[in-house]
């Protein structure tokens, strides 16, 4: 059975073109998933370095298993998402076991076939999903922006409200406000005067590596990331001594990342125009065992992420090379880079991922859905809202249940 999930030789690029085409696109996404690796790890309550673990591991691994040849996994928004009111609660300490048995999970799902279903989700579902974990990505990065630790409660509302309040209270850090500016200033302008540039330089990175400097040089009072193991991590035996109440929060964490990944895999194809499209089950199998290995190596659960999915398949990978260059990269960015990483203000990180969330919400593209039918407008609303203001999960089913309900109040009317 497990060999149907193994990789096979004509999956890889075998031409120096194919192969060049994929080292390229593989650097690119490094670049890209190097600060959102590390945003991630920081906000969700881990750390910069459990980020980069599980870019790195998870990205190599979901890389060789899964059924994508273009997606790239790693640490994403919606899983720090669940992640965090997790975190709070358990401890980081919880996340070997809670990795263990949420990749268990979407292994069996595998096994099991459960592939195909799950790929079924309404777009209009996938559109308001990706818009609620935008604005809760966005409201996550407050604490980090204002430069203070986030308020009380267990949701990003309450949270960034708690946070606004508490640094109203003490004062305003507007030398961390401004670091945000700054990097937002870079961030979106950047791009114009890359036009005129012969290779492509990620503005992420740009704006990181430029505010950074700035910050340096000017000897600016503001937190940083702090040091970076120059490591991958270490194992982590998993404790199961608390096995009953870790279960819900496992399954939460097995459906994301069986959903997103399942998501980010379908919008590869799309973007690619792939004739053979990607196979639901291996790609379930490649991130089960992504999850498993990064949680118990000093990371945390991972799923495909769509806006790296999406660079790779623009910067024109060939093959799932692409996505194992990725994760070298990136290990050797740990390896000899971690000093110079370390050096990175966490309001930069903010105004990163406040930039990124930009990109995902997309507003263009809510626009247009908008003005689809109105069961697609209607479940598109309220499948966002739901996932801001209760979760991803809950969100996602409500949105999926709504979307049927209105369907069939639809053809009953046409038949009427």
């Amino acid at each position: 059975m497990f060999l149907s999930f193994w990789p096979h030789l004509n999956e890889f690029s075998r031409t120096r073109k194919d192969l060049t085409s994929d080292l390229i696109a593989g650097i690119t996404v490094a670049i890209v998933a190097l600060p959102l690796a590390i945003g991630f790890g920081i906000t969700s309550g881990m750390s910069a370095a459990a980020g980069l673990t599980t870019a790195i591991i998870a990205g190599f691994l979901a890389a060789v298993f899964g059924g994508s040849k273009f997606q790239i996994s790693g640490p994403t928004g919606a899983m720090t998402v669940i992640l965090i009111p997790v975190i709070q609660k358990f401890g980081p300490t919880a996340i070997p076991a809670l990795g263990v048995m949420a990749g268990v999970m979407v292994i069996l799902m595998a096994i099991f076939k459960l592939g195909a279903i799950i790929n079924r989700v309404p777009w209009a579902v996938v559109e308001g999903f990706t818009v609620g974990i935008a604005l809760v990505i966005s409201l996550q990065q407050i604490p980090l922006a204002l430069g203070i630790t986030k308020g009380e409660g267990d949701k990003s509302l309450p949270v960034a409200w708690h946070t606004i309040q508490n640094a109203l209270n003490i004062g305003l850090n507007t030398t961390s406000l401004a670091v945000v500016v700054l990097t937002l200033v870079v961030k979106f302008n950047f791009p114009r005067i890359a036009k005129k540039l012969p290779f492509h330089i990620p503005a992420s990175f740009v704006s990181l590596l430029l505010v950074t400097l700035i910050v340096k040089v000017a000897e600016v009072d503001v937190a940083t990331i702090g040091t970076i193991p120059r490591s991958i991590g270490s194992y982590q035996t998993p404790t199961f001594g608390d096995f009953t109440n870790l279960l819900v929060p496992a399954l939460w964490i097995a459906l994301l990342a069986a959903v997103e990944s399942l998501l980010s895999a379908r919008v590869a194809d799309g973007m690619a125009h792939e004739k053979n499209h990607f196979e639901p089950n291996r790609e379930l199998f490649g991130q089960g065992i992504a999850t498993l290995a990064a949680s118990v190596m000093g990371g945390m659960p991972a799923t495909g992420a769509i806006a790296r999915t999406s660079v790779n398949v623009r910067s024109h990978a060939k093959s799932r090379l692409a996505s194992i260059f990725h994760a070298i990269v990136l290990l050797l960015i740990a390896l000899i880079a971690a000093p110079l990483v370390s050096a990175i203000p966490t309001a930069a990180i903010a105004g990163v991922l406040l930039g990124t969330s930009y990109r995902i919400l997309n507003p263009v593209a809510i626009m247009e859905s908008l003005r689809t039918t109105k069961i697609e407008a209607a479940t598109l609303l309220v499948t966002a809202v739901c996932v801001l203001v209760i979760d991803l999960i809950w969100g996602m089913a409500i949105g999926i249940a709504l979307h049927i309900i209105l369907d069939r109040i639809k053809v009953r009317s046409w038949k009427a």
